[in-house]
C-alpha cells in the first residue's frame, strides 16, 4: 500500500508545501532523501533513480527495500520538492513502456526549501563571538570616511566601498554579539554540565568577557566621537548621498526614477542603526552600553553557577535535600512511636503547656527555679485560668485604660519637619547663583547645600554626551534647575565645604530656584 503522506493543510494553504514533509510521518527519511539530492546537485548530478537514492542514504535512514524509497520519492513529488520524469534510457522493448520507471530531480522550490532549512540549522547552532577586532575596523572605516569628506568632491567608488565595508563589519558585530549573548545565557542556565569542564571554560570565558568589555569601553567612545564628528560637519549626509547615487546607477530603466531616493533612504536606515548602537539618546541607551551591561552582568551569574557546582560537588546539603532525607527516615521508621519521636526531634513541636503566667506562678518559680535546659515533659506544669481554658480568652475586669496622649510626639515631629524645611530652603538659597558664573567662583557651601549641589551636578553630567557643550537638569522635587556649559581651557574648579575640598573641571554654571 502506498503510504504517501498528505501535505499539511496549513502548509498547503500558505503556499509552503515543500516544507510539509517536516511534520509528516517518516520525516527523518524525507530529510535524508532530500540530503541525497542536495549532495548530488553539488556534484552536478541532475537525475537520480530510486536505486541510486537507496544506495546513497545513510545507514541509519536506509530502508530494507527500494519500494519504501519510491514511496518517499512520490511523497516529495506531491509536495513539490522533486520532479519525476519517465526513465526512457532503460527501455529495450515495447513492454518496457508499460512499466513504471521514473527518474527524479530536485525542483527550484525544493532547492529553496533546503537552503532555508540549512540557514535555519546554521543559525540555531551558532554560538557567535564578541569581536573586538570588528570595533577597530569600524573605527578605521569611519576615519577613512572623514578623510574622504575633507575633499571638495568625495570619490564615489571609494565612498561606496568604504560604506559597504563599514556596514558589513557592523552587521557582523551586531549579529555575533546577539548570538554570543544568547549562547552565553544557555551556558549560564546549564546545570548538568561536567563540573571540571565547566570550571575550565569559566576561567577562559570570564577573561574573554573582561577583555572585550575593556575594548568596548575604549573603542566605543572613539567610534561615538567619530560618528558625532561626521554628523556635526554634515559629512555623513553628503557621503550617504554619494554612495546612494553610485548604487542607483545600476538600477533597471523602469526603476531609475525612484532608485536614488530609495537607495539614500536605505543608507540612512543603516547609518541610523550604526548610530543607535554607539550613541545614546534621551530615553534610549546605546546598544553598546546595553551589551556592556549584559556582559558585566554575566560574570556574577557565571560565578553563581560555579558556586552551585562547587556546593553540589562538595555534597553541601540544602533545605530541599534535608526534607527529602527526613521523608526517607519517616518511611523507614518501624512504628508510629518512632515516627512521633522523629517528629519531635526534628521540629521541636510539643503540646502547649502554658498560655499565660500569673503572679502565683511567678512566685512559685522564684521559690523553686527551673533550669532553662529542663525538658518540657519533666518541668512542673503551669497553672492557667479556668476561664481561659473554658472561653479561650482572658481579660481582667476593671477600669479601661486611658488613651495615650500623643500631642507631645506630634509637636516634636512637626518641629523636626519645620527645621528640615528651613534647612532645605537655606540650601536652595545658598545655591542660587543669580546668573551664570564659573564653578570656581562658588562660595563655600555648608553640608546641606553641598549635598544638593552634588545631586544637581550629577543629574546634569548624566545627560552629558560626547560633543555636548551645554545641558540642563532639574532636581527630583522640581524646585531647582541647573544649566551647565562647557568652558574651553577653564582649568580646575575648587569648591570648599566643611567636610573638605571638592575639585573638578571648571564649567560655566547657573543654578536657580524654580517658581512653584
Amino acid at each position: 500500500m502506498n503510504e504517501r503522506a498528505r501535505p499539511a493543510g496549513d502548509a498547503e494553504r500558505a503556499g509552503y508545501r515543500p516544507f510539509a514533509h517536516l511534520t509528516a510521518p517518516n520525516a527523518g527519511l524525507y530529510r535524508a532523501v532530500m540530503g541525497v539530492f542536495t549532495a548530488a546537485k553539488e556534484r552536478f548530478t541532475v537525475h537520480l533513480r530510486p536505486e541510486d537514492v537507496l544506495g546513497a542514504l545513510p545507514p541509519e535512514h536506509r530502508p530494507g527495500d527500494v519500494e519504501t524509497v519510491i514511496h518517499a520519492l512520490d511523497g516529495l513529488v506531491g509536495w513539490g520538492n522533486l520532479r519525476a520524469d519517465p526513465d526512457t534510457t532503460r527501455v529495450t522493448a515495447v513492454e518496457d513502456f508499460y512499466r513504471r520507471r521514473l527518474i527524479y530531480q530536485i525542483t527550484a522550490a525544493g532547492e529553496a526549501a533546503e537552503e532555508a532549512l540549512s540557514a535555519y540549522d546554521t543559525a540555531l547552532g551558532r554560538r557567535g563571538a564578541l569581536q573586538a577586532v570588528a570595533l577597530a575596523d569600524i573605527a578605521e572605516q569611519l576615519r577613512v570616511l572623514l578623510a574622504l569628506a575633507d575633499g571638495p568632491e568625495p570619490d564615489p567608488a571609494k565612498t561606496h566601498l568604504s560604506l559597504l565595508a563599514l556596514t558589513d563589519r557592523f552587521t557582523a558585530l551586531a549579529d555575533n554579539a546577539r548570538a554570543f549573548m544568547g549562547s552565553l545565557q544557555r551556558t549560564i542556565d546549564l546545570h548538568d554540565a561536567e563540573v571540571e569542564a565547566f570550571l575550565a571554560y569559566k576561567d577562559r570565558l570570564i577573561g574573554y568577557l573582561e577583555r572585550f568589555i575593556q575594548d568596548l569601553i575604549t573603542m566605543g567612545s572613539q567610534i561615538a566621537r567619530l560618528i558625532t564628528e561626521l554628523e556635526e560637519t554634515g559629512a555623513a549626509g553628503r557621503l550617504l548621498r554619494v554612495a546612494a547615487g553610485r548604487e542607483a546607477s545600476d538600477a533597471a530603466p523602469e526603476q531609475s526614477a525612484d532608485a536614488v531616493g530609495e537607495a539614500e533612504e536605505h543608507w540612512r536606515e543603516r547609518w541610523a542603526g550604526l548610530r543607535s548602537w554607539f550613541l545614546s539618546t534621551p530615553g534610549h541607551d546605546a546598544q553598546a552600553k546595553l551589551l556592556r551591561g549584559a556582559a558585566l552582568g554575566a560574570i556574577p551569574q557565571l560565578l553563581a553557577v560555579v558556586r552551585t557546582l562547587n556546593e553540589r560537588r562538595s555534597g553541601r546539603s540544602d533545605r530541599s535535600a534535608d526534607f527529602r532525607r527526613l521523608a526517607l527516615w519517616f518511611a523507614q521508621a518501624p512504628d508510629d512511636d518512632a515516627r512521633h519521636r522523629l517528629w519531635r526531634g526534628s521540629f521541636g513541636l510539643y503540646q502547649a503547656r502554658h498560655l499565660t503566667v500569673d503572679a502565683d506562678t511567678l512566685a512559685e518559680r522564684e521559690a523553686a527555679p527551673v533550669a532553662a535546659d529542663t525538658p518540657w515533659e519533666k518541668a512542673p506544669p503551669l497553672r492557667i485560668s479556668p476561664q481561659l481554658r473554658r472561653t479561650g480568652s482572658y481579660e481582667r475586669r476593671g477600669k479601661a485604660r486611658k488613651v495615650t496622649d500623643r500631642s507631645a510626639d506630634r509637636a516634636y515631629l512637626a518641629e523636626v519637619a519645620r527645621a528640615q524645611a528651613e534647612q532645605a530652603a537655606a540650601a536652595r538659597a545658598a545655591l542660587d547663583t543669580g546668573g551664570e558664573l564659573r564653578l570656581s567662583e562658588l562660595a563655600e557651601l555648608d553640608q546641606a547645600a553641598f549635598g544638593l549641589f552634588l545631586q544637581l551636578l550629577g543629574d546634569a553630567l548624566g545627560t552629558w554626551r560626547p560633543g555636548t557643550t551645554e545641558t540642563r537638569a532639574t532636581s527630583n522635587d522640581g524646585t531647582m534647575e541647573i544649566r551647565l556649559r562647557l568652558l574651553e581651557g577653564g582649568g580646575t574648579a575648587t569648591v570648599h565645604t566643611p567636610g573638605g575640598v571638592f575639585t573638578g573641571p571648571d564649567h560655566w554654571v547657573e543654578i536657580r530656584e524654580v517658581a512653584p
